[in-house]
């Protein structure tokens, strides 16, 4: 047979296999499988249809479930390999991962007639070394229509828990993505009801995902062992990362997660970052007695799945260590409680109703520790407040308790913190942040340690966990100077939700800074240009406006009401005059104005409707909506027409809405209440390149200063110049850089792009086909073409509605142009041979 090319997919495959191989899989080429369960059989199935290697699931069966009859072992492979096409893929892959993780339960008849329950075990979780590991490539199975080939499929004790799609180092992984998983997806869904994740690859880039992950949700593994490694992308590192039995197991029984939303089900596996934070977390706990119970502090950067990790962290030590423990899930505002507890309830951790895990009073949270039996408990820090400084009282003795906080530097978790370990003090502590410690903030180590993971927003943008942040300051006049705002206002401001006597403060004590930034006529500006802005953006993610308080929230939803609906009145009057060629994008305008619904998002204070009444306000619709709608639903839906919220303190912290892509910020902020609130925007969505903060305030001078006071001495790697955001000029740049690039190559192929801008109709179309022949010269050029194209496509969207936009609009559209005409002649994807 002939050896394949050194660059061919196949080339990939043998790799593969043997580095399998070498991490302690059996491996085998099922191309000219032998069907059959006899000694020549490849890997023991009557018939391509079938997905199960039943005599090795049998035989594993048997070995780890030594003590039980054949009858509940019989039941257990039945229950195992049973259709379940009447279920959705992510159901059946749910309850069948139920069944690998904690046993099959079969009930059976004793000799004497008595009817019991046994538990048929699946996999050895504790001694890798006992279960069968067998990876086989191009394997065929069809589905009840169609016949498809795997490059590979890893099967467990014969369940085919790992998919892996392949494709040569030239190609582009998304491909793998787009054109094979899918329609394998659609084609065999029967395999992917016992997934455990899927491997995508060229070789030089790989990806980790799951059957419900979207493309943007593939992730990449670069470290295998160490947060401190240098770390390398690539099929190795992937394979050896996680591959390996022990974690293959591992990954799969404790860091794999399904979560209910609103739009239906997504099965979650933990990403790099995560395992290895979570796995530093979980050798503190083990070093309990040494560390005194201070576990650290668990810094990843908002947006990079850090209450995933809470998750990760909490479920294996209940798995693996063994004990009594209770975790403390500690918030400080009742929104994120609400949020943290649905987060956890969504995920199947927590089963208990609201009402009787999370607590109402100090005492109550001494009865579910001490008089209850509890595996989670959530609460807020101010429950551990008292008058007067006193100190705090015991509330349990236990050493099993492991209390979890949320954003645990925030200003009043130094006065409350102490009072937590007065409380509890025997219990560990372990601190989650989305922001690094800074200096002044001793108190925190006091009581959590130092870092045990850090995960910056720097490593989050390069991992493509997060999306890189702009900022833009479009009205300068309005900005506000540093003699504007002093500091005695910006602490006060720092609070997360001002209550009456706050605002009040906030109103008497510096009124003229209050003034300055609510003053109608500048209001009133910055309202026309949030609609003149939001709606001429390229990518059209939802927004988030941000008021300094309650009442300028709702006067700020009114001023923008009024000037939409004057620039939709504008929009519709001009389709009737437009030319033919500029109506549907006028119109597509139209429809998206018109369907676009809006919302105040403001908590809830006693006599709020007489006070909104006296500054002319009602404040009665926004709270029916609030009441009789789940808006946070909503928003958090990319389908749903929610698309602009307006809120001074709700949701600006540990809310996840990742099609929120713009914040309009109008409030003062500084410190982690600025770098929490900016992460709105930074979550991955789909073709989102970036989060877009648009500043009214000047607030970014406060960005500066405080990722100074960060340093590189206050931990977490963070290097000079390191920033969450950057001006929108550096996005300008992208784009001009990403023109360059594509314009570099075009002329390595001969094509030069002066002509073809200059040129018009049958020249033009000469000139262009010309083109597309000089690249498509091999798959190889076409595909990095494609990606060229795609880059500068999407960040010109980005810059959106920068005026500047109009001088690289025509060089953009050649490459567009082209682009599409190179997709029109590409042949579809090739599965003849897998038919």
């Amino acid at each position: 047979m002939t050896a394949p090319s050194p660059d061919a997919e196949a080339a990939l495959e043998t790799a593969a296999l043997a580095l399998f191989a070498e991490l302690g899989w059996e491996t085998t080429d099922a191309y000219h499988e032998v069907h059959g369960a006899g000694p020549e059989a490849t890997l023991g199935r009557e018939h391509r249809g079938q997905v199960v290697l039943v005599p090795r699931l049998r035989m594993a069966l048997e070995r780890l479930n030594p003590a039980l009859p054949a009858e509940p072992l019989d039941l257990g492979l039945e229950e195992l390999t049973r259709d379940r096409s009447a279920m959705t893929p992510v159901h059946a892959n749910r309850e069948l991962y139920r069944l690998l993780k904690d046993g099959v339960k079969v009930a059976t008849r004793s000799p004497e007639g008595e009817e019991r329950v046994e538990t048929v075990y699946v996999i050895d979780w504790e001694t890798p070394a006992n279960n069968d590991f067998f990876l086989a490539q191009q394997v065929w199975i069809t589905g009840e229509v169609y016949t498809r080939r795997a490059d590979l499929v890893g099967f467990v004790n014969g369940l085919p828990l790992l998919f892996g799609e392949l494709k040569a180092h030239h190609r582009r992984v998304e491909d793998a993505f787009y054109k094979n998983l899918a329609d394998y997806k659609d084609a065999i869904p029967h395999l992917f009801w016992y997934n455990g994740f899927i491997l995508l690859s060229n070789g030089s880039d790989a990806r980790l995902g799951t059957i419900t992950a979207g493309w943007e949700h593939f992730s990449r593994w670069q470290k295998i062992n160490d947060e401190g490694e240098e770390g390398v992308i690539s099929l190795e590192t992937l394979v050896r990362g996680v591959c390996a039995p022990a974690r293959f197991l591992d990954i799969v029984e404790n860091y794999t997660l399904f979560h209910e939303t609103q739009g239906g089900m997504n099965k979650i596996v933990a990403k790099n970052h995560q395992v290895l934070g979570v796995e530093n977390a979980l050798q503190a706990v083990q070093q309990i007695r040494e560390n005194q119970g201070k576990l650290g502090v668990f810094w990843h950067t908002q947006g990079s799945g850090k209450s995933f990790a809470m998750i990760f962290f909490s479920r294996k030590i209940l798995r693996k260590l063994g004990g009594n423990w209770t975790f403390v899930v500690v918030t400080d505002r009742v929104d994120l409680d609400d949020q943290i507890y649905k987060n956890f309830a969504r995920c199947g951790v927590v089963t208990e109703p609201e009402e009787r895990c999370r607590a109402q009073s100090g005492e109550h949270l001494k009865q579910m520790l001490d008089r209850e039996d509890h595996r989670y408990v959530f609460t807020l820090i101010q429950k551990f407040g008292t008058r007067g400084g006193a100190r705090y009282p015991k509330l349990s003795d236990r050493d099993d308790v492991i209390v979890i906080t949320d954003e645990a530097h925030r200003s009043q978790y130094d006065v409350l913190a102490m009072n937590m370990r007065h409380a509890l003090p025997n219990a560990a502590f372990l601190a989650f942040t989305g922001t690094p410690l800074i200096a002044g903030e001793e108190k925190t180590r006091q009581v959590f340690g130092d870092y045990v993971s850090v995960y910056n927003f720097r490593q989050s943008v390069e991992d493509r966990a997060t999306v890189p942040l702009y900022y833009e300051n479009r009205i300068p006049e309005l900005e506000l100077t540093n003699r504007d705002l002093n500091a005695d206002m910006e602490r006060l401001l720092e609070e997360a939700e001002l209550d009456d006597a706050q605002e009040e403060r906030l109103a008497r004590e510096f009124a003229r800074q209050y003034h300055l930034i609510t003053r109608d006529d500048r209001l009133e500006r910055i309202a026309a240009d949030i609609v003149g802005h939001f709606v001429n953006r390229g990518f059209l993610g939802k927004a988030m406006v941000v008021s300094i308080d309650k009442l300028t929230t709702v006067r700020m939803y009114r001023k923008v009401q009024a000037h939409w609906q004057r620039t939709l009145d504008e929009l519709k009057a001009r389709l009737a005059t437009v030319p033919e060629e500029e109506r549907q994008a006028l119109a597509a305008r139209v429809a998206f104005m018109a369907g676009t619904d809006m919302a105040v998002v403001i908590s809830q204070e006693q006599g709020e409707a007489a006070k909104f009444a006296a500054h002319g306000l009602d404040i009665l619709p926004h709270r029916r909506r609030l009441v009789n709608e789940a808006l946070d639903e909503k928003f958090k839906d990319p389908a749903d027409p929610l698309r602009i919220a307006f809120v001074c303190a709700m949701w600006r912290t540990g809310f996840d809405a990742p099609a929120c892509s713009t914040l309009y910020l109008d409030r003062p902020m500084r410190n982690h209440m600025l770098m929490q609130t900016i992460a709105r925007a930074n979550r991955v969505f789909g073709e989102k390149v970036n989060g877009l903060i648009v500043d009214y305030v000047g607030i970014f001078r406060e960005l500066q200063r405080a990722l100074a006071i960060y340093g590189s001495g206050a931990g977490g790697g963070i290097r000079e110049g390191d920033s969450p955001v950057a001006d929108k000029e550096a996005l300008v740049e992208r784009l001009q850089e990403a023109l360059a690039e594509a314009e570099g190559f075009c002329a390595a192929r001969g094509v030069d792009l002066g002509p073809i801008l200059q040129s018009e109709g049958f020249e033009r179309i000469a000139l262009m086909d010309d083109a597309v022949e000089r690249i498509i010269v091999n798959d190889a050029l076409q595909t990095r073409y494609l990606d060229l194209a795609g880059d500068v496509d999407r960040l010109f969207c980005a810059i959106l509605p920068d005026t500047r936009a109009g001088e690289f609009a025509p060089q953009r559209r050649v490459f567009v142009v082209l682009a599409t005409k190179i997709r029109t002649l590409a042949p579809p994807v090739d599965i003849s041979g897998v038919m």
